[in-house]
């Protein structure tokens, strides 16, 4: 997208007030469409839809790439050529909302900085298409309320690109936590980070949902969240730093450590990072430890227990793959989608808290 599109479609986020109350009616699909295979439109055509998602997109048997939605004609008339996009499938912002026109798009893959998610989801929802959503889902957790919202009032579904739960070794880990086969989880750590040298990526622009909390952060937190099988009841602790002030500006947060409290005292450290490769997560419980390393690798993930290896190997992109796929097969089927908008939610609420509690040095209640 060009720097100029970026910013006329920054202006247009507004914010809204409506308000839904969680459970699990909200994840629905809409009615089951008479399709083998959904076409999906990518939006955004930065490094993540050109080196994962489009790849991903040649390997999946349920949906495949039928459009594209970008603010730069140079790459609509690459990925036009190389994909064999036909020109009405071809969309730049301003003409988005005119993609309720055309039968072939069924997904809306919002794949733009966090900034602009609320927009481009809602929009996508009114225009009646299924949307997936790239994670962190939006800014704040009043935002996320407002994409389910309008998902739920057009009767579309909703999606969060989170591509590990749709893996077979986090499937793994997770099954062992929650049926307790090594007994209750007594703790938590989980790292994710590496290294950006980037400097005037979306990344380090605050405006646009920039610092690491909001990008690896939330690898950490599912971790957290997930490895320990509950919901947080508190930030017991937090802090955020950087070692590059001339990058991660205005308290933009390079580094950033947190101490979350879950039912039943169990505590969880989580650490994610811009500054060093930090990848792993610990979940220690009552006969023996779950060790991942690395834990949200892209070229997958491999770990261990009391109970044998976790391994299962696989090539890239095949996590992006089985993810589309499976949201793809929800909507046909119209089933629920596994990874939705209320789990989005639940991690920026996360962040929120994370942030309120390095900001004022005292422990945050959720």
């Amino acid at each position: 997208m060009s720097s100029q599109s970026r910013r006329d479609a920054l202006k247009k986020i507004a914010a809204g007030s409506s308000i839904i109350l969680l459970s699990p009616g909200s994840l629905f699909a809409s009615p089951r469409p008479k399709k083998d295979r959904l076409g999906i439109a990518l939006v955004g055509l930065g490094y993540y839809s050109t080196d994962l998602l489009a790849p991903a997109l040649q390997q999946t048997k349920h949906c495949y790439l039928a459009g594209i939605v970008t603010g730069t004609p140079s790459k609509a008339e690459t990925w036009k050529k190389k994909y064999n996009i036909p020109d009405k499938n071809i969309y730049n912002y301003q003409q988005f909302d005119s993609i309720a026109n055309n039968p072939d798009i069924d997904v809306v893959y919002v794949v733009l900085p966090p900034s602009m998610h609320k927009e481009y989801v809602i929009r996508a929802a009114n225009a009646g298409k299924h949307v997936w959503c790239e994670k962190p889902m939006a800014m704040t957790e009043k935002e996320c309320r407002e994409m389910i919202d309008a998902c739920r009032k057009n009767k579309r579904s909703l999606a969060i690109g989170y591509r590990l739960q749709h893996e077979p070794n986090t499937q793994e880990w997770r099954r062992i936590v929650q049926q307790q086969s090594l007994g209750k989880v007594k703790r938590v750590n989980c790292a994710a980070g590496y290294r950006d040298n980037r400097t005037d990526h979306w990344k380090q622009k605050k405006e646009m949902g920039g610092g690491v909390l909001y990008d690896m952060g939330v690898y950490s937190i599912q971790g957290a969240r997930l490895g320990t099988g509950m919901e947080p009841v508190a930030i017991v602790s937090a802090t955020t730093s950087t070692t590059r002030p001339e990058i991660y500006k205005n308290g933009l947060d390079e580094t950033t450590v947190a101490t979350l409290e879950f039912p039943g005292g169990v505590i969880a450290d989580i650490k994610t990072s811009f500054g060093e490769n930090i990848n792993f997560l610990d979940i220690t419980c009552e006969k023996g430890a779950i060790k991942m390393n690395p834990y949200s690798a892209y070229n997958g993930q491999r770990g261990s227990s009391p109970l044998g290896e976790i391994h299962h190997p696989y090539q890239v992109p095949w996590q992006q793959a089985k993810q589309m796929d499976d949201d793809a097969m929800a909507i046909i089927q119209g089933k629920p989608m596994q990874v939705p908008g209320e789990e989005g939610l639940r991690d920026i609420r996360v962040v929120e808290a994370i942030y309120r509690c390095a900001g004022s040095g005292q422990r945050v209640n959720l």
